[in-house]
């Protein structure tokens, strides 16, 4: 992980949002839940795109897991039929090359023993039926647009995963330093408000007092 990206863990995923939001950049996931694991997440996304297959079509289950760095979080990409493409078997080799949790556009198996593993993975709930035969593996490490219509995000190679209880933020590469700076600055002054109630002044004085509402302005201008 960069240095940034241990700053940005520091944070979770609201604050990261929040960040987004002033900068005017789409990037929370909507729809996926966390189904195992513990605590924030973040690591560059390693993207993985899978499409539906004809019917009666035979189609190999997607060998990949090998070609992910360490630290990375595996994006997957299956917006097609109620079927999965992560099992406790590619959880089991994620553990052991360190990657860092894994995020599913789709539905995830094995969670019983995903959790026993303590591994870390965001889909849009649990099912057990099997992607082999059903789906195939069309490309890594390329673009993909992924959430629930409406509000979809494009997540690319190399963006910043954040993932908590919370659900799944995506960070442009090109903004992860501006957000970092944000989430800090914005940190600062809510801690500032949290201590002046605490003192017993009231929450629209205090907030006044720190320009809470002033703070949601942007300071540099958008990088396309």
């Amino acid at each position: 992980m960069t240095d940034l990206g241990r700053e940005l863990a520091a944070f979770g995923t609201s604050a990261v949002s929040d960040a987004l939001d002033i900068a005017g950049v789409p990037g929370t996931l909507w729809g996926a839940a966390r189904q195992s694991g513990t605590g924030v997440v973040v690591g560059p996304a390693f993207t993985v795109t899978f499409e539906p297959v004809a019917e009666g079509e035979r189609a190999a289950a997607a060998d990949y897991i090998d070609d992910v760095p360490p630290g990375s979080v595996v994006v997957l990409s299956n917006d097609g039929p109620h079927c999965t493409v992560w099992g406790d078997i590619l959880a089991e080799v994620a553990v052991a090359k360190g990657i860092a949790g894994t995020v599913i556009d789709g539905y995830c198996r094995d969670v019983d023993g995903i959790r026993a593993l303590d591994y870390s993975v965001w889909a849009r709930g649990a099912f057990m039926r099997s992607g082999k035969n059903r789906v195939r593996k069309v490309a890594t490490q390329q673009p993909v647009t992924i959430g629930a219509e409406g509000d979809r995000i494009t997540v690319r190679p190399g963006d910043l995963v954040t993932a908590d209880g919370s659900g799944v933020v995506v960070v442009p590469a090109h903004l992860v330093a501006e957000v970092v700076d944000t989430v800090t600055r914005v940190a600062e002054m809510e801690a500032k408000v949290l201590t002046d109630v605490r003192a017993g002044v009231p929450l629209r004085v205090a907030r006044a007092n720190h320009g809470y509402n002033d703070v949601a302005r942007r300071t540099t201008a958008v990088t396309p």
